[in-house]
């Protein structure tokens, strides 16, 4: 509306003047300069609300200088263009919007759960923990859950941008607001739609979106220089001549529109950009930070890491009896396992699914917390867990009683050299007996992320100096995950507040980024320069401490998310400096009357398009 208003009244102006109506022409260009002059006058006394002098000073100066001294027609340009000024940066923040409309617009609204033979469509609020839904062929995934059985083919587009669709195994999680891209599955909920990965990333980028609107205007830090100066020109241009029009021609030519559009524009494209990216980051302020960083300090487990323990290896004893297959080895285990709730016995039994091994369901199992589980597959009495316990529950289950033959007179050696590899790799070893005997030890670890030497290579070529790793771990792990991955350097043993030790140490010299998952990183996460949080595996906690937040379970989108954050700043940067050099330049030849009110107003319009 106020583009209309400003352009009609120019228009009427001219009109007017051309029929050689000149008070028709001067009220229409005053009455056009006064419309523009409220909203100005508003924003600037916001500003000083908030103890903030922005370049709309300038503007507001301009706009009652030509009034005052009869240069209508250059009032109603400036009106022109500071309208034009807010109708970009509310086209702008349009766009930004647009990303959040695509994930509202995709968040579920019901679901088919199973209740006894029947299918029923209950509300996705209505959907509880535990329930069993299936999803039909081209449905939304309603809430997180895991594939009950067989397998399900996910679009996974509107949540990490990669069109390629991912297959699923009985036993795979899957998240909500992606889409079955094959036929109907069966998923058992793990979370409520409140709680669901997609709802939090919903609420993230409306948190993104309430936090940008005041932190893109890196155009105030340089008014802070400009403003002085222009008003000082202006002054200077009317002290020297005596001309009143030469200072308003100063004020005109300085209304810096490349300050006021170009910055909001790149910034919140950006924005809206590492959006589409899987990247929330929560404000402009916060994209100029990651632009500029030269130090990252990342936590290990689960960040660098894969955060679950994986099989690495299958150690037999091959002086036992009871030795078996590798492959051999790992079913037995995993069909044992598939009973236990353990971390471990959930990595045996993914371990065996992704062998495709067919698993047998056990009988007579018993399970002793913190030491192990033992029961009957398939006929064979199988034991997994600790030296002792894969030893000797198996010979206590075959009757040998408590007499049988302890570990270290049957394998002895061999469970020690078993152990003493764990230690120097900082590897977890899980026995197996077998009818009475040790058969072997499965071997597992946390390794790192398959993308984490990508996203580091990235890291580097962007121009980040310092790349630290601190983690809780020992620091014999640590060192061997941090060499292989090329970090400059590891803080091994960390606590909460040894972490935030680090972050505020780092800082004192750099611009840090601390990249998380858990709780014990949100202390670190909120005193770092930006905090940068994995929502896909973290916590609600360090997504809340967290400056940006990766929506997606890809470290390399940080590395893409820092530069696209440096390009925004870049072309921000470039656009003020380059609307300043051409504004001054301008103001120095209006200062000596080189320049009109009115034609320095068409000036920097053509300033403002450039």
């Amino acid at each position: 509306m106020l583009v209309g208003l400003a352009l009609g009244g120019l228009a009427v102006g001219a009109v007017g003047w051309f029929v050689d109506q000149t008070r028709i022409s001067a009220v229409a260009w005053a009455v056009t300069a006064g419309i523009a002059l409220v909203p100005a006058v508003a924003s600037v006394v916001a500003g000083l609300r908030d103890r903030k002098a922005g370049v709309d000073v300038i503007a507001v100066l301009a706009l009652i200088g030509t009034v005052a001294v009869g240069e209508y027609l250059a009032g109603a340009v400036v009106a022109v263009m500071l309208a034009t000024g807010r109708l970009l940066e509310a086209a702008a923040g349009e766009r930004a919007e647009r990303a959040l409309r695509q994930l509202q617009a995709a968040a579920p609204r019901s679901a088919r759960r199973r209740e006894g033979a029947g299918l029923h469509t209950v509300a996705v609020a209505e959907i509880a923990v535990g329930d069993l839904l299936v999803v039909g062929a081209g449905e939304v995934v309603p809430v997180d859950g895991r594939v009950e059985r067989d397998t399900a083919v996910i679009d996974e587009s509107t949540l990490t941008g990669e069109p390629v669709p991912v297959t699923k195994r009985a036993g795979d999680a899957v998240r909500s607001g992606t889409f079955n891209a094959g036929g109907p599955f069966e998923l058992r909920a793990t979370t409520t739609a409140e709680d669901s990965a997609y709802a939090g990333i919903v609420r993230l980028v409306e948190s993104a979106r309430a936090d940008s609107a005041g932190s893109v205007r890196m155009a105030d830090r340089y008014a802070l220089a400009f403003v002085p100066a222009a008003l000082l020109l202006a002054a200077l241009a009317w002290a020297l001549s005596g001309q009143a029009e030469r200072a308003v021609a100063v004020l005109v030519v300085a209304t810096p529109c490349p300050l006021i559009l170009a910055v909001p524009i790149a910034i919140v494209s950006g924005l809206s950009r590492a959006a589409r990216r899987g990247v929330i980051v929560k404000g402009g302020g916060a994209l100029e930070a990651l632009g500029r960083a030269d130090t990252v300090l990342f936590d290990k487990t689960g960040t660098l890491t894969v955060g679950r323990p994986t099989v690495t290896d299958v150690v037999t004893d091959s002086a036992s009896a009871a030795g078996s297959a590798p492959a051999e080895l790992i079913r037995l285990a995993a069909s044992l396992d598939q009973v236990s709730p353990h971390v471990l016995a959930a990595a045996l039994v993914r371990e065996a699914r992704e062998r495709d091994l067919p698993l047998t369901m056990p009988q007579d199992v018993v399970e002793e917390p913190g030491t192990g589980i033992r029961g009957r597959v398939a006929g064979r009495l199988v034991a997994v867990g600790t030296a002792a316990w894969a030893g000797a529950a198996v010979g206590a289950a075959v009757g040998a009683g408590p007499g049988v033959a302890p570990v270290a007179e049957a394998g002895g050696r061999w469970v020690r050299t078993v152990r003493r590899r764990c230690t120097f790799d900082g590897s977890t070893a899980v026995f197996v007996g077998v009818d009475g005997r040790l058969a072997g030890a499965l071997l597992l670890d946390d390794p790192p992320r398959p993308d984490a030497p990508r996203m580091i290579n990235r890291l580097r070529a962007a121009g980040v100096g310092r790349i630290v790793m601190v983690t809780g771990d020992r620091a014999e792990v640590a060192e061997s995950v941090g060499a292989g991955l090329g970090v400059d350097e590891v803080i091994a043993e960390c606590t909460p507040a040894d972490k935030l030790a680090a972050v505020r140490a780092e800082g004192r010299t750099a611009s840090t980024v601390m990249v998380g998952d858990g709780v014990n990183d949100a202390p670190a996460l909120a005193a770092a320069t930006v905090g940068v949080a994995l929502a896909a595996r973290g916590t609600t906690a360090s997504a809340e401490a967290a400056d940006v937040v990766l929506t997606v379970d890809r470290l390399d989108r940080l590395a893409e998310a820092m530069a696209i954050a440096a390009r925004s700043v870049t072309i921000a940067r470039q656009s003020v400096l380059l609307g300043m050099g051409l504004s001054l330049i301008a103001m120095v030849v209006a200062s000596f009357g080189g320049l009109a009110p009115a034609p320095g107003a068409l000036l920097q319009e053509g300033i403002d398009i450039a």
